[in-house]
């Protein structure tokens, strides 16, 4: 059986964008402020709500489940969550619309003081779009991990971390793993 694809074509791909990542000049301050911002947040008591569509949200459930778990290191559970309750979507999406399914909870379960994780690899998501409003309105800081140009959303988010990336969106999430992995790191070592 032949693909109709090259893998190593893809795996230069991958490395390509990447490269192109670290090269930004400000993607490590970007990253260091993130950590900074979610440890901050959980020092004094608050969590992250971290959000996305598709493969996004199981990006935001790796997110959150390695801080109540563990990543690294044995140490307390530290207070994140990912917006993924079937019960809660098909809910909101119900009786108010799918671009409202993360701003309700961020409604109903945020704090001032916590922070929103907003994954799109458009960066125009509009429910990610919402649940930032929605955060800015409860005195929450918002993270976005966002692709191509960073969209509508790079204005919208107290922090934008964009990988710039016009093609899939696989390689963009690609990138968006690492960065969370980073991320969680980060706050482990600064939170215990």
């Amino acid at each position: 059986m032949k693909l109709s694809f090259d893998v190593a074509g893809d795996l230069k791909q991958s490395l390509a964008v990447l490269d192109e990542f670290i090269r930004k000049k400000d993607t490590v301050a970007l990253i260091d402020k993130a950590i900074e911002i979610c440890a901050d947040s959980i020092k004094n008591g608050g969590k992250v709500i971290a959000a996305g569509n598709g493969g996004s949200m199981c990006d935001a459930q790796h997110f959150a489940e390695e801080l109540t778990g563990r990543y690294r290191a044995d140490r307390v559970a530290l207070p994140a969550v990912a917006v993924c309750d079937p019960s809660h979507l098909t809910c909101v999406g119900n009786d108010y619309g799918f671009d409202f399914v993360f701003s309700r909870f961020v409604e109903g379960m945020g704090m001032k003081g916590d922070v929103f994780l907003g994954i799109s690899t458009s960066g125009n998501s509009k429910n990610i779009i919402e649940a930032c409003n929605a955060a800015r309105a409860k005195g929450m800081k918002s993270i976005c991990l966002l692709g191509k140009d960073g969209g509508s959303l790079k204005e919208l988010c107290d922090l934008p971390i964009i990988v710039s990336h016009n093609g899939f969106a696989d390689r963009i999430q690609e990138v968006h793993t690492m960065i969370i992995h980073i991320m969680i790191r980060g706050i482990e070592e600064l939170c215990c």
